[in-house]
């Protein structure tokens, strides 16, 4: 990430004092924390940045407070951590509480999309450069961490955001723990530990309306955490194949879940209900488009297909519906 973000040297243990408490904070939110200061080489827009980690309005791991900060809370290899991102003075300021304090800090410039290379993106269409040139703050970002993509993306597949979003609240919630620091007392959450997901009994998961074949894919997964976590440090393509060696993960969530710990800019996400024909629509007026159509359709973009398919998306070029959204399932009947 060299040349991406330059760090500012203000990383310090607040104990009881205020370090430059931005407008509109209340002071008490930094008792206790450790702070981080970057300073970005380019235009940044948080919610671009960070929005792809949040599943849905109720994410028990995830907020966006009106005053623009984003909170998040993790499970990091040195424990639990919760981290608030906030943007004030051309400055990105991160706060952070418990034991992976130190650990979400030292990858605040990758979150933040410091590995990114946004400048080697070139729009080849219209609807795309008009996206590039109005979402100039767009960094896609690398948390560096499997599970806590890969576990959504399962209870994603072949369901209705709706329920895989509020299984994962659910679940979270239930087995999860208080996050760290201010933003504890069951307002902030962070996802259980492998060893507790492997121990959820079968009736909590079928409660949470999540069907055999997904808790099976996440059990095995859990299962072996520690080498589907050493992903991080290969390229997406050797991710991608190590995490689709687990029975059930294939190539639409490892590419949704690359996307995430990698900051993969080329990752596509194939076998998608709905982006094939949002792509052909943008691209070529093909509402039928299919994997392949896709895939061809953004060949001018290889190295970047990701991002082109995000500012695509962005961009609010879609057909129409014409057909029902998916209906909800009813594991009860399966």
């Amino acid at each position: 990430m060299a040349g991406r973000f330059s760090p500012r040297p203000t990383r310090t243990t607040v104990r009881g004092g205020h370090v430059g408490v931005p407008a509109g904070v209340p002071r008490q939110v930094e008792a206790g924390g450790r702070v981080r200061t970057v300073v970005p080489d380019g235009p940044l827009d948080l919610g671009l940045v960070l929005g792809p980690l949040r599943r849905g309005p109720g994410d028990p791991t995830f907020r966006a407070m009106p005053d623009g900060s984003v909170w998040r809370a993790s499970l990091t290899p040195l424990g639990p951590g919760t981290l608030r991102v906030s943007v004030a003075g051309g400055a990105v300021r991160g706060e952070a509480w418990g034991p992976g304090a130190e650990w979400l800090l030292d990858r605040l410039p990758e979150l933040l999309g410091g590995a990114d290379e946004p400048e080697a993106f070139v729009p080849r269409h219209r609807v795309v450069a008009s996206a590039w040139h109005r979402r100039r703050g767009l960094r896609l970002t690398r948390t560096g961490l499997v599970l806590e993509s890969l576990i959504p993306s399962v209870l994603e597949q072949k369901v209705t955001t709706d329920e895989a979003y509020r299984a994962w609240r659910v679940l979270v919630r239930k087995f999860g723990e208080p996050a760290p620091g201010p933003a504890a007392g069951g307002r902030l959450w962070v996802m259980p530990a492998p060893r507790t997901w492997a121990l959820i009994p079968s009736w909590e998961w079928h409660r949470a309306g999540v069907d055999n074949k997904r808790a099976s894919t996440i059990l095995r997964a859990v299962r072996v955490a520690g080498r589907l976590e050493e992903a991080v440090g290969m390229s997406p393509e050797k991710a991608q194949a190590r995490l689709e060696v687990v029975p059930g993960i294939g190539p639409w969530t490892s590419a949704e879940v690359v996307q995430r710990s990698h900051g993969a800019a080329d990752a596509v996400t194939v076998g998608d209900l709905h982006l094939p024909g949002i792509v052909g629509w943008a691209l070529a007026g093909d509402r039928d488009a299919d994997d392949g159509v896709m895939l061809k359709l953004l060949e001018p973009y290889a190295g970047q297909r990701h991002r082109a398919a995000r500012l695509i998306l962005l961009s609010g070029r879609a057909p129409a519906r014409r057909a029902p959204k998916m209906p909800r399932g009813d594991i009860g009947k399966l």
